[in-house]
């Protein structure tokens, strides 16, 4: 469990983060999204114990990071964007190393463990220098996990990963999170999406948006778009029938054929929709609500603060 009450970081005469309020809980995957220079990793860093806040406060798995920093630090899985590494030593022993050093027991049958979870148990014996970069994130997500962390902080996780590594850390992220508590900073918009139970958007060291990606669509749009195509083209007939229904707006033919309309939020008017277009005698193929994509959400929301400078 994460819990961060007005957290602020100042650098000399800069504010990297300021007056951040957010908690994150057993078995959740939090997205952290922001663009560069936004104070994610200035948050991660104080979550971790690497550095002190200027004010507020963090507790991680019950433990304030500041006066009870090394408890906290126990309990931590940190992977950094950038993993500091060992190169000149063998895998399986530089993850033991790291196991001696936190106290791990039963080291050995933990490494190799930990080697299966992220694909690396053929390269236990290799020389982590000899590693291409994406093995080497593994490497580092391997020795966040030794210790069975109660939290885990991953800073752009899958970053130099082939895209079927990237769908093997994915899924072993999401089974680590039904345990765990998951904070995951990423610039893959689309990640987030599919892994994260919940975002936070943060934007020049504020957060300007916490919720699913899913209620985050619902409050940008304030209404629902429906796309629905029929056999055939759509025509001005079949607009013309759509309209008619109340509460249907904003009814559009498109080029590709479909139609598109919406209808204010939190009243599904999808089953009268599809009653009418039968009964106006087309054969309905498709009825689906369009919704705004993450990358959408995070732009909208981020040129909105822009604007309010």
């Amino acid at each position: 469990m994460i819990k961060v009450s007005g957290l602020t970081k100042d650098y000399g005469a800069r504010r990297a983060i300021n007056n951040l309020n957010f908690d994150a809980h057993q078995g959740e995957i939090v997205g952290f999204l922001g663009p560069n220079g936004a104070g994610k990793t200035t948050t991660m860093r104080i979550l971790t114990g690497y550095m002190p806040p200027t004010d507020g406060e963090a507790i991680v798995a019950g433990y304030n990071v500041v006066e009870e920093s090394l408890e906290a630090r126990k309990r931590v899985g940190y992977l950094p964007e950038t993993v500091p590494l060992y190169t000149e030593m063998v895998v399986a022993d530089y993850l033991k190393y790291m196991g001696d050093l936190r106290g791990v027991p039963n080291v050995e049958d933990r490494v190799d463990e930990v080697l299966g979870m992220v694909g690396l148990g053929d390269r236990a014996n290799g020389y982590i220098g000899n590693l291409s970069k994406g093995m080497r994130q593994r490497v580092g997500l391997a020795q966040a996990l030794l210790h069975k962390p109660e939290v885990l902080i991953l800073d752009e996780p899958t970053i130099g990963l082939d895209p079927g590594q990237v769908v093997e850390v994915r899924e072993l992220i999401r089974e680590i999170g039904k345990e765990r508590t998951v904070l995951l900073s990423t610039h893959l918009l689309n990640e987030a999406q599919n892994i994260c139970d919940r975002v936070l958007i943060i934007n020049k060291g504020k957060i300007v948006a916490e919720d699913t990606t899913e209620n985050l669509q619902a409050r940008l749009l304030g209404a629902e778009r429906v796309i629905i195509r029929v056999r055939g083209e759509a025509d001005e007939e079949l607009a013309k029938a759509i309209k008619l229904i109340k509460g249907v707006r904003d009814v559009e033919l498109k080029n590709d054929g479909a139609v598109e309309f919406e209808f204010a939020s939190g009243k599904d008017l999808r089953p009268e929709v599809a009653k009418q277009i039968i009964k106006s005698g087309y054969d309905l193929l498709e009825l689906r609500p369009l919704g705004m994509s993450l990358e959408e959400i995070f732009l909208e929301l981020t040129s909105n603060e822009a604007k309010k400078k």
